[in-house]
C-alpha cells in the first residue's frame, strides 16, 4: 500500500542513508503531494475526514498502518498515472523547478518500493525528466554584505547569534543545513577549522577566518548563553553551536526567517537567502584568485561542472572576459 511504503522509505532515508531532517521532511511534502493527487483522482467522493492522514516525518520508523490502507494500492500507480501527476503540476502552474524535484521524489520513492519487491516494476523509470533553464545564481557586491550584516542587534545573544551566522556563512559558504547541525567538537578554534557534515553523510574540514573564528568564541562564551533572561531560556544542548530562544537546536527554517527579516531592514533588493551567502563567497573567491578546485572543495560540491558556474556570476570577470577577448582597432 503506498501509506505504508512511504513511511518505509521514510525510515530507510533516516536510518540507512542517514538524511537530515530537513531531507526527510522535503520527501514527505512531495509525498503527501501525490497522496493528495490520488485522493482526488481515485477517491473524489470522499470527504477530508474520511481519508488517511498525512504521511509523517518526524519519526517515520514508528508509523502504524491504519484501516484505510487499501484506498491507495501501489500496484495500481503505473507510468499514465505518473504523467496525469505531472500534467496537474503543470496545470496548477507549479514551477518547472517544482515539477522536476518532485518526480525526482517519486522517482527515488518508486525505485526503492521495487527494490523492496513492492511493486513489480519501477513506474517512472521511462518519464523523461523536463529540462531546467539554468538559473545564475545571485550574488552580492561588499558593500551589501556590510549592510545585511550590520542589522543584527550584537548587543543581545541573540543577535549576536545571527550575525556569527552571517560570518560563519560568508567566512567558508557553509549549506545552511550544515551550519544548523554544528556541534562544539566540530570547531577547532586553536586553528580556525570546522568539520563539516556535507550531503550524502560527507565530511570535510574548511578553514575559517581569524574574525570569524573570534565571532564564535564570543558567541558560545557568552554569559546569557547560561541564563533565562532578556527573552530567551539557557542553554538546553550543550552540544549545539546555534540556539532558538528556547535554548535548543536552531533549524534551518529560522535562519531563513530570520534572513528575510533582516533583509527586509537593510533595504536591500530582490531576494537573499543564507545560500546567497554561500553564493557570494565563493563568486568573490573567485575574483581574488583562487582556483575552482579548490572553491569546490571547500564548497563540498561532487562535480566541478556546478563550481564552474560561478564564472557566469562574477561582473568583474565578464568585464575580464569582455576586455581580453574583445576586437579592438589598431
Amino acid at each position: 500500500m503506498f501509506l505504508k511504503a512511504a513511511h518505509l522509505f521514510l525510515a530507510h532515508l533516516k536510518g540507512i542513508k542517514g538524511a537530515s531532517d530537513h531531507t526527510i521532511r522535503n520527501y514527505a511534502i512531495d509525498l503527501n503531494a501525490f497522496k493528495i493527487f490520488l485522493e482526488k483522482e481515485w477517491h473524489p467522493e470522499l470527504m477530508p475526514e474520511n481519508l488517511p492522514e498525512k504521511i509523517g516525518h518526524a519519526a517515520p520508523e514508528a508509523y502504524q498502518p491504519s484501516s484505510k490502507e487499501e484506498l491507495y494500492p501501489l500496484d495500481r500507480v503505473d507510468r499514465l498515472v505518473i504523467k496525469k501527476f505531472l500534467a496537474h503540476l503543470h496545470e496548477s502552474h507549479q514551477q518547472k523547478r517544482t515539477v522536476v524535484r518532485k518526480l525526482a521524489a517519486l522517482r527515488s520513492f518508486f525505485r526503492f518500493a521495487e527494490g523492496q519487491k513492492l511493486i513489480p516494476s519501477n513506474p517512472t523509470e521511462t518519464i523523461e525528466t523536463p529540462k531546467l533553464d539554468k538559473r545564475v545564481p545571485v550574488s552580492l557586491g561588499m558593500e551589501q554584505v556590510k549592510r545585511l550584516f550590520s542589522q543584527p542587534d550584537t548587543s543581545t545573544l541573540l543577535g549576536m547569534r545571527d550575525r556569527v551566522i552571517m560570518e560563519l556563512l560568508y567566512s567558508s559558504g557553509l549549506r545552511v543545513s550544515e551550519l544548523t547541525a554544528l556541534n562544539r567538537r566540530d570547531l577547532d578554534l586553536a586553528n580556525n577549522m570546522v568539520l563539516l557534515q556535507g550531503k550524502g553523510q560527507k565530511e570535510r574540514m574548511v578553514p575559517i577566518t581569524e574574525g570569524c573564528a573570534l565571532w564564535l568564541k564570543t558567541y558560545l562564551e557568552h554569559p546569557e548563553r547560561f541564563l533565562d533572561v532578556d527573552g530567551h531560556s539557557k542553554e538546553q544542548d550543550p552540544q549545539a553551536i546555534f540556539l532558538n530562544r528556547h535554548g535548543k537546536r536552531l533549524s534551518a527554517r529560522s535562519v531563513d526567517r530570520n534572513f528575510d527579516r533582516y533583509l527586509a531592514a537593510s533595504g536591500l533588493a530582490g531576494k537573499v537567502t543564507p545560500h546567497t551567502i554561500r553564493h557570494t563567497i565563493a563568486t568573490h573567491w573567485l575574483e581574488n584568485g583562487m582556483d575552482l578546485k579548490t572553491i569546490q572543495a571547500l564548497l563540498g560540491h561532487s562535480s566541478l561542472a556546478t563550481t564552474t558556474i560561478y564564472t557566469r556570476v562574477s561582473p568583474k570577470l565578464k568585464k575580464k572576459v569582455y576586455d581580453e577577448t574583445h576586437p579592438r582597432a589598431n
